[in-house]
């Protein structure tokens, strides 16, 4: 056996829809391809993790175990691969050890046989429990280290972390550079260096976001990388992958030839070609080459978040103070990579920091968790100043912040015992406690509706048609809409999917007077309006970002002090307590939980 030849594994099923259509693809696109990639000779394919699972549920209503098995079915030849995020599993808060236990378990048993695990801090006590619990399980333990730049992150520090791994009991070690960082020459240097360290095979992971990532990946190789991430072709570049194909050509005739089928995976890829197109409105327009990243470590996902959080604002102009200010919050947080949840954390505060009057004013929850330790120990030093201003004199934890939970999975059982038909379902429930309820019920009640797919507009219509592109001027800015997309009518309303300056969007239009968006017309119907009063006195309590109320912590009468919380607003994934801005009573509550607001309602008032 060739011991230079490079070994594959192709992304299509899992990371590259994540990066280009927001994880959008169903499994009903998937297996019609599998017979082929499961004949090109890749060495594993990843099809879960990440977000997969909470699309599944949210959007698709497709259960992601039942996707597993039967891609499992469909795959018989090649490993199916997933993403862990080690004690965070597939959520955003860390989860006991018996309910780590029990998924990986429950994952290894419905068809995972490699498990790419990593933590977001890159605290390696994150992930040891992970590592341990797929070794029980017979399955392939691969340690990731999320790589990233900084005054703290030296070759010399990833090497450490990289021993660190092969100690644990780890088969693999893979390198995840989640936003294109990583250059030529300093992939050279890191595989180098890990290569004469540890004996552990080593795996490339990146992203096209830069645009480099093909050069990256070669450099990798011939200094000791012998596995490799690809994306088919019509699934590649942008933010997602090097294209599979073009990689295969690279390496073909050198020591390190792939062996694949060129054109078996030719075949693979127009596939994919012709099955993007149903998913177009979940396109980005911001998707091409962005050397940004290289300057604010900013990934190209997560700036089409911001922008859309901004544009909601009406502050889109002030998109290059947030890309300044991450950088800021991420040294003031002592530098952790930016990858899920961090990213988010990290974006979130940003954007609250350039909004608000002045740094720190609103602190969001994930933030104040972060600096008591909650998510693990922080790779440099944090700012002790913000770190006051966020907990106080509150005790700042050092141990590994699953050491403070107690065993959950017997209470998650209960709490769905009703609906719950397997471990599986309880699983389910344990990643997103209320979609994962929501789905459970609905597939009870045989109610599952998902996400409707609209028909692709890929040319204009008659000339008595809407146009498909155009400008719009609301108070004084002009936006540019181009429609990708139109739904199925419902009784009074359909869906339209369009872009927004660049951005997608859903806009749903409902009918209120007798038109035609129905056949045969429609009963004229009220609009419905905030029922929040708009905010202009000193004792109104307003969210600083437009989001979700996810709880109302107070009661009309009850009295509350400057800065006491009062409500909890969801904004970007993250959740921010919104302080009383003076003492007083509570006089009246404006809203409830799930209520969208925006930041110029008042949502109650005190008193």
């Amino acid at each position: 056996m060739n011991p230079k030849k490079v070994f594959v594994t192709e992304l299509a099923l899992r990371d590259a829809h994540q990066s280009l259509i927001a994880t959008r693809l169903r499994t009903e696109d998937m297996l019609p391809i599998c017979d082929k990639l499961d004949r090109a000779g890749f060495w594993s394919i990843e099809a879960w993790g990440g977000a997969t699972f909470d699309a599944c549920i949210r959007f698709l209503k497709e259960d992601p175990w039942e996707r597993l098995r039967r891609l499992k079915a469909a795959l018989p030849n090649t490993p199916i691969q997933m993403l862990l995020r080690g004690q965070n599993l597939l959520g955003y808060r860390h989860y006991s050890d018996d309910v780590v236990a029990a998924f990986i378990s429950r994952a290894a048993l419905n068809g995972v046989e490699i498990f790419r695990i990593f933590d977001a801090m890159n605290d390696l006590r994150n992930i040891r429990v992970s590592v341990d619990a797929v070794i029980a399980a017979g399955k392939h333990a691969q340690g990731a280290i999320c790589y990233t730049t900084s005054p703290v992150h030296t070759i010399e520090h990833f090497v450490e972390q990289a021993v660190e791994i092969e100690r644990m009991g780890c088969h693999s070690l893979c390198i995840k550079d989640m936003a294109g960082l990583l250059t030529p020459v300093r992939a050279s240097e890191l595989f180098a260096a890990m290569s004469a360290k540890v004996k552990l095979p080593l795996h490339f992971h990146s992203h096209t976001t830069a645009g480099i990532a093909n050069i990256s990946m070669y450099k990798a190789v011939e200094n000791g990388a012998r596995h490799v991430d690809t994306a088919i072709s019509s699934m590649s570049w942008g933010t997602s992958h090097s294209p599979t194909e073009s990689m295969v050509v690279a390496f073909r005739d050198t020591p390190y030839d792939t062996g694949l089928d060129l054109e078996l995976l030719q075949e693979i890829g127009s596939y994919f070609h012709e099955v993007r197109k149903k998913y177009q409105q979940f396109e980005s327009e911001h998707n091409g080459v962005d050397t940004r990243v290289q300057v604010n470590q900013v990934p190209g996902g997560m700036i089409s978040n911001l922008a859309h959080q901004l544009k909601e604002q009406g502050a889109l102009q002030r998109m290059p103070e947030v890309l300044a200010e991450i950088p800021r919050v991420r040294k003031d947080l002592g530098y952790p990579p930016l990858v899920t949840p961090t990213s988010q954390i990290i974006g979130t505060q940003a954007v609250l920091n350039v909004l608000t009057a002045e740094r720190y004013k609103s602190i969001t929850n994930e933030v104040k968790l972060y600096l008591q330790g909650r998510y693990g120990r922080a790779p440099g030093s944090v700012n002790e100043a913000v770190r006051r201003m966020a907990i106080g004199d509150e005790e700042v934890i050092s141990c590994r912040p699953a050491d403070t939970l107690k065993p959950e999975l017997d209470r998650l059982t209960a709490a769905v015992a009703a609906v719950a038909t397997s471990d599986e379902d309880v699983l389910t429930y344990a990643m997103f406690p209320e979609v994962g309820r929501a789905f459970l019920e609905a597939r009870a009640a045989r109610s599952l509706v998902p996400e409707q797919l609209p028909a692709v507009l890929d040319t204009p219509g008659p000339a008595t048609a809407a146009p498909t592109e155009f400008n719009v001027t609301v108070h004084g800015e002009t936006y540019h809409l181009k429609i990708t997309g139109a739904g199925h009518r419902s009784e009074h309303r359909r869906p339209f999917y369009v872009t927004v300056d660049g951005m997608p969007e859903e806009i749903l239009v409902e009918t209120l007077t007798e038109t035609a968006l129905t056949d045969g017309g429609s009963t004229a119907r009220p609009s419905t309006v905030s029922h929040c009063p708009k905010a202009s006195k000193e004792g109104h309590v307003t969210s600083a970002m437009p989001g979700t109320v996810v709880e109302v912590m107070v009661q009309p009468g009850e009295h509350v002090a400057a800065g006491d919380p009062v409500l909890v607003i969801e904004a970007m994934k993250m959740e921010n307590e919104v302080p009383a801005p003076v003492a007083g009573t509570v006089k009246a509550i404006y809203v409830s939980k799930g209520d969208s607001v925006n930041p110029d309602e008042a949502l109650l008032e005190i008193g």
